[in-house]
């Protein structure tokens, strides 16, 4: 039986709009859990940011994280996933790729985040027993 994306994706990861500041996705990235945070507008993937994009587009330049938009910073997805995609072609794509985290789309719309260690977990509870 095949395991699709969707069954294996993380439902509503963390989000921002595409007008929040480099300032609120830093409150939200200060949280240990958090690696990543998709920009959206109206639900469209925008982009991702991450604290090295805080760095390298903030930081770095000196630009005021207060106004700096992330509409200005984002960096966009390499990679995405469509949420009726294989799971077991999409461990192997983001194993070459030397991905930990890709957003799923439906139509260009965020819903969902798949993270190779949780769909590592997944496809391993998926195997048949090995017969002794």
């Amino acid at each position: 039986m095949t395991t699709l994306v969707r069954e294996a994706m993380v439902i509503e990861p963390r989000t921002l709009g595409a007008q929040a500041t480099a300032q609120e996705a830093g409150a939200l990235l200060a949280k240990p859990d958090v690696r990543a945070i998709f920009v959206c507008d109206e639900h469209r993937l925008v982009g991702v940011v991450t604290r090295k994009t805080l760095v390298r587009e903030v930081v770095a330049p000196g630009l005021d994280p207060r106004v700096t938009t992330l509409e200005e910073i984002a960096e966009v997805a390499h990679w995405t996933f469509d949420a009726e995609s294989d799971a077991e072609e999409a461990f192997r794509s983001m194993e070459e790729w030397d991905a930990e985290r890709v957003p799923v789309v439906d139509g260009g719309r965020l819903v969902g985040v798949l993270s190779r260690s949780v769909l590592q977990r997944r496809l391993a509870e998926d195997e048949p027993p090995e017969d002794e």
